[in-house]
């Protein structure tokens, strides 16, 4: 929809309107006269021999008469136009409909009107509300796109005001970011201007082969294709999904790109094929830090000697959801000696993870739930024999306690032969998209 001028400048308009009907303009004319409306110009040429400051001047006053020109321009205040106000932190719809210079009559019917609605419960400082009125603040339209895809409509009928409240559809646009880590991911994404939803989808992408809590380094580079959905307004609603990434991590390169599908099935492939999907994350915790890491001795720092810690230790506050790393099985939710609150997953094989020093269990969780890779089963804690907060984390084969670092877990099934062609096509595009981002942003770094 097309904008009509907003209130100020129909005003000027409406002005100008009234001084040119007026018929007669004095005009004072020095040498020449300017060209107006088809009237002859003049000009007046000095010899080039002839100083300046020779040049006699004339003051000459002539009275022009000027047809009726813009007869369309005193109507013009009569007509709607558009104009919008950003809200404001603790605004309200009335102070929002008196900054729009809505009449009070419209202003009470609007408020009647819309005194149940959602949007006008949800009135976020920073975006815009959008108000179609007439010069004397009769209020023709008001729109507010609130939530991430909703749009709130109050437009006057004959009848009246008439609201509605309707889910819109939102269109897609890609955008690519490039960036080197140089203290940690989330100040390299930020530097990038790379949203944190972006980076989450990122660790979680590439959780099964890098574990970001220990195996980040200084140097490290990356570059991401995601997409981001604008309503038809062309306001920012929300950030999508990551469709490719490519990240180098120690100089070894990880590459993934997104593909559903003609099952409708979804996830992140390497451009091979090869589902990046592992049987088990790499870490429980989005982002954390290794405290203490498997050993087969180590100083206890509560029982004050030494013996074997078989498992891997993530510090991390009070609080923070822990996630299952694999599909499974709850077979032990309660407190066992030293390690405090306890959860034990039983999974396919021979397979079991262990998740000790829980402050508290995830709602719901119960000996003999299915539980899905990458739900939250618990929340960090220091309960047990523990000196701070931390997750205590552990993989069993076969009831024997093994670094996870060092086994080789399973994969989940590659692309299916029926889908292969469409893959590779999807692929080769993504592929193509990060290779001209990272080009452009490591050439501008030269």
């Amino acid at each position: 929809m097309q904008f009509m001028p907003i209130r100020s400048k129909s005003r000027i308009l409406a002005q100008k309107s009234s001084r040119l009907t007026k018929k007669k303009l004095r005009w004072l004319i020095v040498l020449s006269t300017i060209p107006l409306f088809g009237f002859v110009t003049a000009f007046g040429i000095a010899p080039s021999s002839t100083s300046y400051q020779d040049v006699p001047i004339e003051e000459v006053v002539r009275d022009l008469y000027l047809p009726d020109v813009l007869p369309e321009l005193e109507s013009s205040s009569e007509q709607p136009f558009w104009q919008q106000e950003n809200i404001r932190r603790g605004d309200t719809v009335s102070a929002i409909l008196d900054r729009l210079n809505v009449n009070p009559q419209d202003k009470v019917e609007f408020m009647r009107v819309a005194r149940n609605s959602r949007a006008m419960r949800q009135l976020v400082p920073g975006k815009t509300i959008q108000a179609q009125t007439t010069a004397d603040g009769g209020l023709v339209t008001l729109r507010y796109f609130f939530g991430h895809e909703e749009l709130f409509l109050m437009e006057k009928t004959d009848d009246g005001f008439k609201m509605s409240e309707q889910k819109i559809e939102l269109e897609s646009q890609i955008q690519m970011k490039s960036g080197v880590v140089n203290s940690s991911l989330f100040a390299a994404t930020d530097s990038a201007g790379v949203p944190n939803t972006v980076t989450l989808q990122m660790i979680e992408i590439l959780a099964s082969d890098i574990d970001f809590h220990r195996d980040l380094h200084k140097g490290d580079r990356f570059t991401v294709v995601y997409e981001t959905l604008i309503n038809n307004n062309g306001e920012h609603a929300k950030v999508g999904k990551v469709l490719a990434i490519e990240f180098v991590n120690k100089d070894k390169t990880y590459q993934a790109v997104y593909f559903q599908s003609s099952n409708g099935d979804s996830g992140y492939y390497t451009p091979e094929g090869e589902s990046l999907r592992k049987a088990f994350l790499k870490a429980p915790l989005d982002f954390s830090r290794i405290s203490s890491g498997f050993s087969h001795a180590r100083f206890h720092p509560v029982l004050k000697e030494w013996r074997a810690h078989r498992g891997i230790d993530y510090a991390a506050p009070t609080g923070t959801p822990i996630k299952a790393t694999a599909n499974g099985i709850v077979s032990f939710a309660g407190t066992q000696r030293g390690y405090g609150k306890l959860i034990v997953l039983k999974h396919s094989g021979p397979y079991e993870t262990a998740y000790g020093h829980l402050s508290r269990f995830a709602k719901g969780l119960a000996n003999g739930a299915r539980i899905k890779q990458g739900d939250i089963i618990g929340y960090v804690g220091m309960t047990g024999m523990a000196t701070g907060p931390h997750l205590h984390y552990e993989l069993r084969v076969n009831g024997v306690q093994h670094d996870p670092a060092k086994v080789a877990l399973p994969t989940s099934a590659p692309i299916a032969k029926k889908d292969r062609l469409v893959f590779q096509s999807e692929a080769e595009s993504l592929i193509a998209r990060l290779d001209i981002m990272r080009n452009i942003h490591f050439a501008s770094l030269d």
